[in-house]
């Protein structure tokens, strides 16, 4: 009949025609299967790493779901999450957004410590091993977890970090972000066990004393006792509750050990290290509120490390972002050194005019600053005439002035009390290095053996690299006998 409908069933696209537009279209059973059939089955591994925490805090499952929904709400987060909740995610489901930092800061807080995502098994890819420590944190709490996931790889002897090399990039970019970075509003914690301004005066008690060890024994024999505190007490009182001015006190006593951590590494021959430690202490200084220390971190620390790594133009960038992200807020002593560092870095690059501007910068400062040396931190209360001296016989030496380089090497060892074994013992070094650019090569293996003697009290290889270098430099004379001798003494040393 002309006009009559047929009926029948519809087509796919019939259907796709007469749904309302937007509206989700539902598929046909064929489709269903089809799809389902796509769809690649991955069975999810249960956590073990989650059921392990739970078990070490003690925790039912109900009662972490009330911890965590607890937690979020200081977050702003409206978290409904029950004892079935937590059933899925061991078995390996994992929630969605914030929800697993706030997992594992519920877990934190009733362990007394941190504890990171991949602690608990949900990093999902988005905190690989060989990344940690490696960051610049925009976020305090971000800043807390990784370094402590650092502390707690290092203790772990994890292999990605003793074998990881010096990224040059990733020594210049963090201090551009410290550099940019607006300061940390807030740092207070109002969870975990009470932190006191007592236990900041322990961590900066521990740290002089480590400190006095490290230089008269050398980092071989301390550094291992350094990380072990960072990740067994330390790490527990950066979880703890403090209050907003004892937070700022405890970030920059912890900024200050985290930097000794990675001054030892560098002393172990572990320069990789070094680096996620040194990045993780300008960020701790960040959260302090402490841009003197910050500046510390670059012209001290990080273009040390540059420099050993043979990176002038990174030792300069460096020194100069402390110049300027400290500008103000440090004592002339402070100044003295951001300047020496800087002319480390243009005496490896063989620009003598820099170099000379930078260091007389340097002295300049220095001289001033005596009558401010009340007003010095702890942090910088040791740069004195005779470090000074150490940084301009390096810049001396690189650029080839062996007079000079000499005369600075020897201001260096005269001001250099014995305590300091491992200073001296480079100091040694550098007029020896000294003296064979003047051709007076029985004197510089009779000054090299007093340094070869001192070090056989230490284990820094540090001191090793730069006796490696002095023996490099008497190769020319490897044929004369106070040359043998030397270089026989030398294996007699390292046979003992």
């Amino acid at each position: 009949m002309r006009g009559a409908t047929r009926k029948g069933p519809r087509g796919p696209s019939a259907i796709a025609r007469s749904a309302p537009v937007g509206a989700p279209r539902r598929r046909t059973a064929g489709e269903q299967g089809v799809a389902m059939a796509a769809r690649p089955l991955i069975a999810r591994q249960p956590n073990e790493r989650l059921q392990a925490l739970i078990q070490e805090a003690g925790c039912s499952n109900a009662g972490l779901a009330r911890r965590v929904n607890m937690c979020g709400a200081e977050h702003g987060l409206d978290l409904r999450y029950d004892k079935t909740s937590v059933a899925r995610w061991l078995r390996g489901q994992q929630p969605r957004g914030r929800a697993p930092a706030i997992i594992a800061e519920a877990l934190g807080r009733k362990l007394g410590r941190t504890v990171t995502i991949d602690e608990i098994g949900m990093a999902n890819g988005k905190n690989l091993a060989s990344g940690v420590g490696l960051q610049f944190s925009p976020t305090v709490l971000g800043a807390i977890e990784q370094v402590c996931e650092l502390w707690r790889s290092d203790v772990g002897r994890r292999d990605f970090l003793s074998g990881s090399s010096v990224a040059a990039s990733a020594l210049v970019e963090p201090s551009r972000d410290w550099l940019i970075s607006a300061p940390d509003a807030q740092v207070a914690r109002s969870a975990g066990p009470r932190v006191g301004l007592s236990d900041v005066a322990a961590v900066r008690a521990m740290t002089q004393a480590l400190v006095d060890l490290d230089h008269q024994y050398g980092s071989g024999h301390v550094r291992p006792v350094v990380v072990h505190y960072l990740n067994s007490v330390v790490s527990g009182l950066l979880a703890g509750s403090y209050r907003e001015a004892v937070g700022r006190d405890l970030f920059a006593a912890v900024s200050r050990l985290t930097e000794l951590a990675g001054y030892m590494a560098v002393d172990t021959g572990q320069p990789g290290l070094a680096q996620r430690y040194y990045i993780q202490a300008l960020r701790l200084a960040q959260a302090a509120g402490d841009r003197g220390y910050g500046g510390y971190v670059l012209a001290a620390s990080m273009s040390h490390l540059a420099a050993q790594l043979g990176n002038p133009r990174e030792i300069a960038q460096l020194a100069r972002a402390a110049q300027e992200g400290a500008r103000g807020r440090v004592t002339p002593r402070a100044e003295a050194m951001f300047h020496a560092a800087e002319a480390r870095g243009h005496a490896l690059m063989g620009d003598a005019r820099a170099a000379q501007l930078a260091s007389g910068r340097a002295v300049t400062a220095l001289e001033g600053a005596d009558a401010a040396s009340g007003d010095d931190p702890t942090w910088i209360a040791h740069f004195d005439e005779a470090y000074l001296a150490d940084e301009l016989a390096h810049c001396h030496r690189d650029l080839g002035q062996a007079e000079a380089a000499a005369r600075c090497a020897e201001e260096s060892l005269a001001g250099h009390p014995e305590s300091r074994a491992r200073r001296r013992a480079i100091g040694y070094v550098l007029l020896a290095t000294a003296q064979v650019q003047q051709r007076e090569v029985e004197q510089a293996c009779h000054t090299g053996m007093r340094a070869v003697e001192l070090l056989g009290t230490l284990r820094s290889n540090r001191g090793a690299e730069y006796l490696d270098d002095l023996q490099q430099r008497l190769e020319p004379y490897r044929d004369e006998p106070v040359v043998r001798e030397f270089g026989a003494r030398m294996d007699l040393q390292a046979a003992a």
